[in-house]
């Protein structure tokens, strides 16, 4: 199977699966703060679910090479469909207090890991495949996860509101099937990696992989500053917007609602970038990118801009951020080999996300000593001066386009 084809099948399975988990982000907090009350209880389900996905994730690389990219998506996905669909029986059966639903969501994390690692390890096979630019085929994809987005947000509100968490959680788990169906069906069988070559323990694997990371200045700047806006937004996402519209006195509706809007603007971002993203400067839209994706949503919420306002500006804040995924995939597969692509970008997906488990705690713990308003300017503040560092870091300064990395 060549051309555009896998291509199209992992931008719809991105779409599914992402869609799925930003339904099932929206919906567990939910539950927590509705029946609890607790920003802080709110922000631990959070934690619970990220901190063993970034373990899963860092962990998992070397499987990737070893057993193929394509394979771990679709067994993941098959187990996250499973590991999903506890939470609505337990639900269902009484069954499921808090420290119940904190191994479930744990469980969910570490099924989910390997699967979002995977299909981003399979970005540079499908461009070969389609014989597409990386950077327009990092585009491709970053416009569908900002579909999902789009989609699982507005969507789970609604499904929510109208059908309860319980029934929501099922079509979480039926987008998780859905997304392995796609990858199986779309994506041709390839040998993983590891076959072509001798292999090695995964301890030296692993080893190899964090060797081949901390040789590139410019990636390791990267996950550092990622790993700040990443807790920022985790913090913002799962407790300052929903307590910012539980404060308001709005339904869950409007969680999925101002997400569906930023996302909105982030898609036509995002295909903006496939389009034109190889002929920016790459270090200016990046900057730009991050002001406008974190502080700027942030600081509208926190002042009471009015809600037509600030949905507007929650759109250009959207599209700008669309530009961020492309340029930031391009600059992975240009200085990675590609037979060491799993156990790289599995790391690096794992250090970005390494402080998103205690968004939430940090966000809730905010909230409860100097409220909501306050919490917002303070996070957005934060987020600011860690978008603006790429200007100081002369690290940042070798984003510039180079020939893809060969093993």
């Amino acid at each position: 199977m060549s051309g555009k084809g896998p291509l199209v099948a992992l931008a719809a399975a991105t779409v599914a699966s992402v869609g799925g988990t930003r339904l099932s982000v929206i919906a567990i907090p939910w539950l927590v703060l509705t029946t609890t009350g607790s920003p802080v209880l709110t922000g631990l389900m959070g934690m619970a679910e990220l901190l063993p996905y970034v373990i899963a994730k860092a962990l998992g690389g070397p499987f990737i090479d070893r057993l193929g990219a394509r394979r771990v998506a679709l067994w993941s996905d098959c187990l996250s469909a499973l590991a999903v669909s506890l939470v609505p029986l337990l639900f269902w059966m009484g069954l499921l207090s808090i420290w119940v639903l904190i191994p479930a969501v744990a469980l969910i994390g570490v099924l989910r890991a390997p699967a979002d690692a995977a299909k981003q390890a399979l970005v540079p096979e499908v461009a070969a495949l389609g014989a597409i630019n990386l950077e327009r085929a990092a585009g491709v994809l970053g416009a569908s996860e900002r579909l999902a987005g789009t989609i699982g947000a507005a969507g789970a509100g609604v499904l929510i509101a109208l059908l309860g968490t319980g029934t929501a959680m099922l079509v979480n788990a039926a987008a998780f099937l859905a997304s392995a169906a796609l990858i199986g069906l779309g994506l041709p069988k390839g040998r993983a990696v590891g076959g072509e070559r001798e292999k090695s323990g995964y301890g030296a694997e692993l080893a190899q992989g964090w060797s081949m990371l901390r040789r590139e200045p410019v990636l390791v700047g990267l996950v550092v500053m990622i790993a700040f806006t990443n807790l920022f937004d985790q913090g913002f996402a799962l407790v300052l917007l929903p307590v910012w519209v539980k404060a308001g006195g709005l339904d869950v509706s409007w969680v999925g609602i101002v997400l569906a809007v930023f996302s909105g603007g982030a898609i036509a971002g995002a295909a903006m970038a496939a389009a034109f993203a190889e002929r920016l400067p790459r270090l200016p839209v990046y900057v730009a990118g991050f002001v406008c994706a974190g502080p700027t949503p942030m600081l509208v919420l926190a002042y009471q801009v009015p809600m037509p306002a600030a949905l507007a500006i929650l759109a250009i804040s959207g599209c700008a951020a669309g530009f961020l995924n492309p340029i930031i995939n391009a600059i992975l597969f240009e200085r990675i080999p590609k037979e060491m692509v799993g156990r790289v970008i599995a790391l690096v997906g794992a250090f970005a996300w390494a402080l998103m488990p205690f968004g939430g705690l940090y966000a809730g713990v905010l909230v409860d000593r100097f409220g909501i308003a306050a919490a917002l300017t303070a996070t957005a503040l934060l987020y600011l001066a860690a978008a603006l560092s790429p200007i100081a870091i002369p690290a940042f300064r070798q984003m510039k386009r180079q020939a893809p990395a060969v093993g």
